[in-house]
């Protein structure tokens, strides 16, 4: 059997519990009864709580992003995946709200679609996984970005996704924070690749939260209409 390269992606910003929790629980011998060889690949924004330990006692690659964010984190991670000749990418945050050991059913999806999206709103949700407000916001944002680009989507804001490294180079991307998945739905519709979803189950985080509901609320909005507006990113 021929393997495939898999590069899981994990963008972190001083997660060094989060990391410890995803790194146990990352599948290997799954993927590799799956016919993966696996990558696991770190994008640190420049964290100063012991991320970077973390990483290199668990032996998994670590970069230092180029610039500031999550979004700029992951375009950058999406680079390195390919520099590294990957063949599919799951990306995941590390902090311990999804199940890496759900990643195999995301990857399984590759088989129909070049992209699966890990699917928190109709799937198994801890009852202290988000705050009320956040779950309100999201549902939101999700019926907003159907209701603009007429393509349904269950779950705008999963940062939970597998790719076929062609939906990689199809990406037109400029995002350098909290609005990068909002983003990458955009651009997956403008550039016609085909996505579905996946149930997942959702946690409650571990350490403190980065995402501010309201501000970065608005922006992923204002992501939104923009890609409406303009298929390629502005710059």
């Amino acid at each position: 059997m021929v393997m495939q390269h898999l590069v899981v992606m994990l963008p972190v910003l001083n997660e060094a519990l989060g990391l410890a929790w995803v790194l146990e629980r990352i599948p290997h011998k799954r993927l590799e009864t799956m016919g993966y060889k696996t990558t696991v690949l770190v994008m640190d924004g420049h964290s100063t709580d012991g991320t970077e330990q973390v990483a290199e006692e668990y032996g998994v690659l670590l970069v230092d992003q180029e610039d500031i964010g999550k979004g700029s984190a992951i375009r950058h991670g999406f680079r390195e995946a390919l520099r590294l000749e990957a063949d599919a990418v799951v990306m995941l945050d590390a902090d311990g709200t999804y199940a890496p050991q759900e990643m195999t059913r995301l990857l399984n999806g590759l088989e129909a679609n070049s992209v699966v999206i890990g699917d928190r709103l109709n799937g198994r949700m801890a009852p202290d996984a988000m705050t009320r407000l956040n779950f309100i916001g999201n549902h939101l944002l999700t019926w907003v970005a159907t209701a603009l680009f007429g393509t349904t989507t269950s779950d705008v804001c999963s940062g939970y996704w597998a790719f076929r490294k062609e939906a990689i180079y199809a990406l037109q991307l400029n995002s350098r924070s909290f609005e990068i998945e909002a983003e990458m739905f955009a651009s997956m519709v403008h550039q016609r690749v085909a996505f579905g979803f996946e149930p997942i189950s959702y946690g409650p985080r571990i350490g403190e939260a980065k995402l501010g509901s309201t501000a970065d609320g608005w922006q992923i909005l204002r992501k939104l209409i923009t890609r409406r507006i303009f298929p390629e990113p502005l710059m």
